[in-house]
């Protein structure tokens, strides 16, 4: 791959590739992966994977300290992904017991997983605490709280991260906002003192300490364009760090800078590069370290969306059709919606979409995409431009699908959830089966007599 051409920068997969009239991903025909697997199906590209992994490793290659790219698995989880990310040679950012059981089940290295989230369980900080999670992000005074008397109570110890809300804003959708001091998550950077007597108290109330503070952990939000709030970041984390040694005598270890890297879902997307990222987010943080002669923390860095959403496409069949004369508009009808993709009804997201099947043909007619959910909202595409032949049986394909398309997938209506394939080199695997009409109610159970 050429510089400045991280696979976040462009819509297809990096695999992408037409033969006649018909999409190839991973050197598979989409009408063979249809037929072998059925409709819809999430697919992912190995490629694409592969080449951000390497992207942002390669980033981090350009700090001079220690460092680890931490997948943010909540973009898209399950075991083969885990697997995978461990032979990228990266690590996990966790956010729920679910996830933590699914890497641990995966055989993943725990040791690198972060274990993140705003209001964790007693159960799952056991479970963390028990197979040997390596960081604990705490998000909160309660939690901190929480998190030394569960410590406590099962002999463990814990290496933690405190989330701060560093008050940096980005030009984002307010429901993916995370870093402004108006958040559900994390501390407020006047709230550390507090957190560091807390912590200090703990390590008082035992035979031993059970809390070590390894450093400070911060996210921003997420499909972020700009690359001024990166640069932000790093300096007010650092200048924060270099307060936290001069009052408290405390040199911390890590540093975790999130992600939230954008991606290019259509044609009007301009995110930056991943190369472009490095040459910000690190160059400032390296900076703000030598001003202040602070040792060069291990720098993590947690890419979720930007590294798995342009590897993943989802393929639908064409199924019905409506006309409205008097509105010269056309509704045409996929197999599936928003059961498998609710981001365009959460958060008004918009993707690009081309009938696979007809891809040498021009599409200049316009319809409305819709789902097969009994919901009005039920709009994957109030406008898409499709070819004039259409026909039920075709396939579409809709890009950029890789992050929070399966890891939001509901089962409303009793719709089974499709199954996922990784692909390769003309080779398919399946990850995640499709789910069955039985699967459906595997969890029910019938009423009693009374």
């Amino acid at each position: 791959m050429t510089a400045a051409a991280s696979p976040n920068t462009r819509i297809e997969p990096a695999s992408h590739a037409t033969s006649g009239s018909e999409v190839l991903i991973g050197g598979c025909p989409v009408s063979d992966l249809a037929r072998q697997f059925g409709t819809p199906l999430y697919v992912l590209d190995q490629a694409s994977l592969t080449g951000m992994a390497r992207a942002y490793q390669a980033m981090l290659d350009t700090y001079p300290g220690e460092s680890l790219v931490l997948f943010a698995a909540k973009a898209h989880c399950n075991m083969g992904l885990c697997q995978l990310m461990q032979q990228l040679d990266c690590g996990l950012d966790l956010v729920s017991g679910g996830e933590v059981h699914t890497a641990r089940q995966a055989g993943f290295n725990l040791a690198n997983t972060l274990f993140n989230g705003n209001n964790k369980s007693d159960d799952e900080l056991a479970y963390a605490l028990a197979h040997g999670v390596g960081l604990i992000s705490v998000d909160n005074a309660t939690e901190l709280e929480q998190l030394a008397r569960v410590a406590m109570a099962n002999g463990r110890h814990a290496t933690i991260l405190l989330r701060v809300a560093p008050g940096i804003e980005c030009h984002t959708h307010d429901y993916i906002k995370t870093g402004h001091l108006d958040s559900k998550f994390g501390f407020d950077l006047s709230q550390i003192d507090a957190a560091l007597k807390t912590i200090s108290t703990a390590n008082s109330a035992g035979n031993s300490p059970v809390l070590t503070l390894a450093g400070l952990h911060a996210h921003i939000g997420s499909q972020i364009f700009e690359l001024q709030p990166y640069q932000d970041l790093a300096t007010t984390m650092l200048a924060e760090y270099e307060r936290i040694r001069r009052q408290h005598g405390l040199v911390m270890t890590h540093i975790d800078l999130g992600g939230g890297l954008g991606i290019k879902y259509t044609e009007a997307d301009d995110p930056p590069s991943v190369e472009t990222l490095a040459g910000t987010l690190v160059k400032a943080l390296v900076d703000a370290c030598d001003a202040v002669q602070y040792p060069y923390p291990k720098l993590l860095i947690e890419p979720g969306r930007s590294m798995v959403a342009t590897a993943g496409t989802t393929l639908y069949e064409i199924g019905s059709f409506k006309h409205i004369p008097q509105l010269d508009k056309t509704y045409v009808a996929v197999n599936g919606g928003m059961g498998d993709n609710i981001r365009v009804a959460l958060y008004q997201a918009q993707y690009t979409a081309r009938v696979a099947t007809r891809i040498n043909e021009p599409h200049t007619k316009p319809v409305a995409l819709v789902g097969r959910y009994c919901e009005s909202g039920d709009i994957l595409f109030d406008r898409l431009l499709v070819p004039e032949t259409i026909a039920p049986g075709d396939l579409l394909i809709v890009y950029g699908t890789g992050a929070y398309n399966a890891s939001m997938a509901s089962n409303y209506n009793r719709v089974p959830r499709p199954a996922t394939v990784l692909v390769k080199d003309g080779q398919a695997q399946v990850l995640v089966k499709r789910e069955t009409w039985d699967d459906m109610t595997r969890l029910d159970l019938p009423l009693r007599p009374v």
